[in-house]
């Protein structure tokens, strides 16, 4: 019989709950608070645990970070329960290492689907090992070759969408994930003294960004924000370290391409140092073009602010060059689009 720590503040819901998970045979623990629910954790070990968010003593978050850095209880599937139904909340969630996320009010048979599924890939992995199978995760990492190769594996991992101008992930928040874009463009930006925003990187279609320190209290130094309508996956820092061991040869191609970004982005730096304001504006731009579409020929949807941000200039100049660019006959502007008409004349401007 399967034990299951259910931990939920309401007694109503507790009792309820728990009942109807006995009557599907299961060993049921419940626990009042997010406190004495992680002290039953580390003593009885359970097989599966159902946490509901918001508590008095410690919340969810406090209980699955605390399980997470324990070796004894880190692998035990976890499944959030609440009320909180906001993107945010969720994805705060997901990013500690939770396995699901339910919202209330919720089905008998969604809690036991979610149940039973996280309890059979437990099953399934453990029965491989004991018979010295590869799990498979592992044995498709063994065929990772190349960058490309990369990309399609961690399409198999959680997928996310987020309209135009959604957060992905905020300065401060634990970083416990590693992103790759499969649509959109996403910009990283922080905030500087005086509340003025920098955009510090553009990622595209095919690029991967996130957190790649591998230390758990790691967290995020930026934010991360869709610019247009974007899907990316969502790996965890334990699952890419995990395909890396296994494929040294992609843990140098990633290593090149990361430092690929760094470079890119000290070259930004100096040029909003020392650039002139119409090589920075003419930078920019192609900086975009580069990053949004794959010809430089095409029109780019971007805000003003955006190019300001990552030009390090204040939007009245931007939009001033710009409509000199324009009368120059080196572009076309129509709204929020911008067409390059002449990209070596702009490459040239210093």
């Amino acid at each position: 019989m399967k034990k299951v720590l259910f931990i939920e503040d309401d007694t109503v819901v507790r009792e309820n709950t728990a009942e109807l998970l006995e009557l599907a045979e299961y060993d049921v623990i419940t626990a009042a608070n997010g406190r004495s629910g992680l002290e039953v954790a580390r003593q009885e070990l359970p097989d599966i645990i159902v946490c509901d968010i918001m508590m008095p003593e410690m919340d969810g978050y406090g209980v699955l970070e605390s399980l997470s850095q324990d070796p004894q209880t880190r692998h035990i599937p976890f499944i959030f329960l609440s009320a909180k139904t906001e993107h945010k909340d969720i994805r705060r969630g997901m990013d500690l290492g939770a396995d699901d996320y339910l919202t209330k009010p919720f089905e008998e048979e969604e809690l036991m689907s979610a149940i039973e599924s996280r309890l059979a890939k437990v099953a399934i992995l453990s029965k491989l090992q004991e018979n010295g199978q590869p799990d498979a995760s592992e044995e498709t990492q063994q065929k990772i070759n190349s960058l490309q190769e990369l990309r399609e594996e961690v399409k198999k991992y959680e997928q996310q969408t987020f309209k135009a101008g959604a957060t992905i992930y905020e300065e401060g928040k634990l970083g416990n994930h590693f992103f790759f874009v499969d649509k959109g463009v996403v910009k990283s930006h922080r905030m500087d003294e005086y509340g003025k925003e920098l955009i510090t990187s553009i990622y595209k279609e095919g690029d991967f960004f996130g957190n790649t320190s591998f230390k758990k209290s790691d967290v995020y130094s930026e934010y991360a924000t869709a610019m247009e309508e974007t899907r990316v996956y969502a790996v965890s820092k334990e699952e890419l370290k995990h395909i890396l061991m296994k494929n040294s040869n992609i843990t140098l191609e990633l290593i090149d391409v990361m430092g690929d970004n760094i470079a890119g982005i000290k070259e930004q730096l100096l040029e909003m140092a020392y650039g002139s304001v119409r090589k920075k504006a003419a930078r920019t731009i192609l900086l975009f073009s580069q990053k949004i579409r794959r010809h430089p020929t095409q029109s780019i949807r971007i805000s003003r602010s955006d190019l300001a941000s990552v030009a390090g200039m204040a939007s009245e100049t931007l939009i001033r060059t710009l409509s000199d660019f324009k009368k120059e006959g080196l572009l076309e502007i129509e709204g929020r689009n911008i067409k390059l008409l002449n990209v070596e004349a702009l490459k040239k401007i210093s």
